[in-house]
């Protein structure tokens, strides 16, 4: 059984009920995390109209029980002319490749944005939830990278504002065997306790910084802030509030071409 409840999570002031009624279109925003299922409606600026509401992810959390799930939050929430979906893991056309981190191999191809255009009559693009929450956080100038710290790894890597190719970084081994997953994630934290994932996170930051030489890098999900060291100049804590209203950006007509293969697929 999953439990509704409402995050105390700093959020961007949202706006009056006139001045929203002439805002859309509005975008129903899901966040789909290992731990916490998060969703809010944007207006057309990416301003939440209504506080987030969130549940616990079931776990396991096969396509079913992860449907009834948004279903259960959709229903909370004001209506909404469109989706905007961030998954944890790999994303091609509307389809998803790999869930690691929601115990089940029943997603393997599951074409979740196509199911949820069938269910709610509404158009849907999706993307991996690091790439979603870096639209809400990057400024848009040189090479920029995202890595989420949460039940995984996420990453994301955009070059003057646009999205790079998806690397399931989280995936890759990173120090004696271990995948960034393994050495980072929220099982890493619990067993080895903080004092230790820092130290670990602290090397896993600079093996990013080498692998990508990126410009920035912004450090998001819920064990972000756990950190307990000073990072680099270049290197920023953002909300996880970012998750939400970084869907907004699925939506810009830049990205287009980028979905044109999933959204041909769903209207047929």
């Amino acid at each position: 059984m999953v439990h509704a409840h409402v995050e105390n999570l700093v959020r961007p002031r949202r706006k009056s009920r006139r001045t929203a009624r002439k805002s859309g279109p509005y975008t129903l925003a899901v966040d789909i995390g290992g731990s916490h299922i998060k969703a809010s409606v944007l207006d057309r600026t990416g301003a939440e109209v209504i506080s987030h509401v969130a549940i616990d992810t079931p776990h396991p959390a096969p396509p079913a029980r992860m449907l009834q799930a948004i279903d259960a939050l959709a229903q909370k929430l004001p209506a909404f002319d469109r989706i905007s979906i961030g998954f944890p893991g790999a994303i091609k056309d509307g389809r998803v490749l790999t869930a690691p981190n929601l115990g089940t191999s029943d997603w393997h191809g599951f074409p979740l944005a196509e199911e949820l255009a069938r269910r709610w009559s509404r158009p849907v693009r999706m993307l991996n939830d690091a790439e979603v929450q870096g639209f809400g956080a990057i400024e848009g100038k040189g090479l920029e990278c995202v890595v989420t710290l949460g039940t995984g790894f996420g990453s994301a890597v955009y070059r003057n504002g646009e999205l790079m190719p998806h690397l399931e970084l989280g995936q890759h081994p990173v120090w004696k065997g271990k995948t960034y997953d393994q050495y980072i994630g929220e099982a890493a934290l619990e067993s080895k306790g903080v004092d230790k994932w820092n130290r670990r996170v602290r090397r896993a930051i600079g093996f990013v910084k080498v692998l990508l030489n990126y410009d920035r890098l912004y450090l998001g999900g819920g064990n972000a802030q756990r950190i307990a060291f000073e990072l680099p100049s270049n290197v920023t804590i953002v909300s996880n509030e970012a998750g939400i209203t970084g869907g907004i950006r699925l939506w810009n007509p830049a990205m287009d071409g980028y979905f044109a293969a999933a959204d041909a697929h769903v209207d047929a």
